[in-house]
């Protein structure tokens, strides 16, 4: 069997397993934006649920002031709960860990057997079983990850930055949250101009949907069928709750 070049092997990795940015950040930006504009839509749509004349009185300072404390103060809160979401499940993972190295030095029968009852669902014979299991008992580090990815079901999160990922969250929430608001920028606050904004919000459900299909390769209808239909859940959720208060 001819072996790869090192050049052509790094070459290999970085064109065909190698992922971007976007791809990376995929989830943070998602969840960030998804919540940022359904979050803040809910402000415009509880005040426009309780009465357009209502709205008129408090003006569109008033509209907008609610709707940008709303971006800062739950966009902040979102990045810093990602960040310590990361950290807290890189610091299980860590203890974890070490407690499956701990029983594979000090208690390697059970975890042979366990070895071979993971291996044997796969379909792997007995033989190969004992085989690939004598070669991972030589290998303790190795022998930990396997048993943390398909025995306890723990993918390694060593490789993500919390600070990365809080700071996708935060970015992707303001973003995304500020479209309900441009309407109110531009305009006095009446029907149209909550029509208006209902229209943006789809609009930005749509561009995240569009984003996900992009990054994912997955069918455009599903990822953006998926975005607006929970995304839209939530803005009559708020839109029933403003009229109910109304």
């Amino acid at each position: 069997m001819a072996k790869a070049s090192p050049t052509a092997l790094a070459i290999h990795i970085n064109t065909e397993h190698k992922i971007g940015k976007l791809q990376e950040f995929m989830k943070q930006i998602v969840y960030g934006g998804n919540d940022g504009i359904v979050t803040t839509f809910a402000i415009v749509a509880g005040f426009a649920g309780a009465g357009m004349e209502g709205t008129a009185q408090i003006g569109t300072i008033a509209v907008l002031l609610f709707g940008i404390a709303n971006l800062l103060a739950d966009g902040t809160a979102m990045g810093l709960g990602e960040f310590l979401s990361a950290r807290s499940e890189q610091d299980v993972y860590r203890a974890t860990r070490a407690k499956e190295l701990f029983e594979i030095k000090n208690n390697i029968e059970m975890e042979r057997a366990e070895m071979y009852e993971i291996l044997g669902k796969r379909g792997m014979n007995e033989e190969d079983a004992k085989q690939l299991t004598e070669v991972f008992e030589r290998n303790p580090e190795f022998m930990a990850d396997f048993m943390m990815q398909y025995e306890i079901g723990m993918s390694d999160p060593s490789d993500e930055n919390p600070i990365m990922n809080g700071l996708a969250t935060f970015i992707a929430f303001l973003i995304f949250g500020s479209v309900p608001l441009i309407p109110y920028f531009l305009l006095n606050p009446n029907e149209t101009t909550f029509y208006l904004s209902v229209f943006s919000t789809f609009a930005a459900l749509v561009a995240l949907g569009l984003l996900r299909w992009k990054v994912t390769n997955e069918t455009m209808f599903r990822c953006v069928g998926e975005t607006v239909l929970v995304g839209g859940i939530c803005a009559i959720v708020a839109f029933g709750v403003g009229v109910i208060i109304g």
